[in-house]
């Protein structure tokens, strides 16, 4: 398992904009209280830097705000003070490119940004030779997911990464993010 030190390098970002919808047009989606809470659990237990939020809908921001509050800070924090650890990793934020830029304040150079997605690219990495770089430490990376039908071409071209999907022994891929994201830190971060 990597140390806390090493672990320190990746982060984690939810897209809500600019992700597709059934239709592949570019849609903003819906905040969900269980992706919330869920991959902020996910990323608390596998050492995440921290877990970004990233949608340009005021209304969601506040909406997000509101949860967060209750269990960081409002009775929540009290009823259940590890969901309170867990979500203290959760940020905010209009966009990637403020995402990237707050990451940048912290390290001095701008992540390497690898994108999820339930398809394979020929530029694909695969989590081992991921994890290797992780592990070197050196730089800090941002983990991509996407919310309704993934996150849109741009994105991907612009990446540096793209993770290999979470395939089973079926023709369906269409795993909630919550439990892709679950699955993709423990291939990654997972004591082996």
């Amino acid at each position: 398992m990597l140390d806390t030190q090493k672990r320190g390098n990746l982060y984690l970002a939810l897209l809500h904009y600019s992700v597709y919808n059934k239709n592949e047009r570019v849609v903003s989606t819906a905040l969900t209280n269980l992706d919330i809470h869920d991959i902020a659990r996910a990323a608390r237990t596998f050492g995440i830097a921290k877990y970004y939020l990233v949608t340009p809908l005021i209304k969601q921001q506040k909406l997000a705000k509101r949860i967060l509050a209750h269990w960081c800070s409002g009775f929540g924090a009290k009823y259940n003070p590890k969901r309170k650890e867990a979500l203290e990793l959760v940020a905010i934020s209009d966009s990637l490119n403020d995402v990237c830029e707050d990451i940048y304040s912290y390290w001095g150079i701008k992540p390497k940004i690898i994108v999820t997605d339930a398809k394979f690219f020929d530029r694909s990495i695969d989590y081992i030779n991921l994890r290797k770089l992780i592990e070197e430490g050196s730089q800090p990376y941002l983990l991509l997911f996407g919310t309704g039908w993934g996150v849109t071409e741009d994105i991907i071209r612009n990446s540096d990464y793209v993770l290999s999907p979470v395939r089973g022994d079926s023709d369906y891929y269409h795993l909630s993010v919550r439990s892709a994201a679950a699955i993709i830190l423990d291939r990654l971060l997972g004591t082996r």
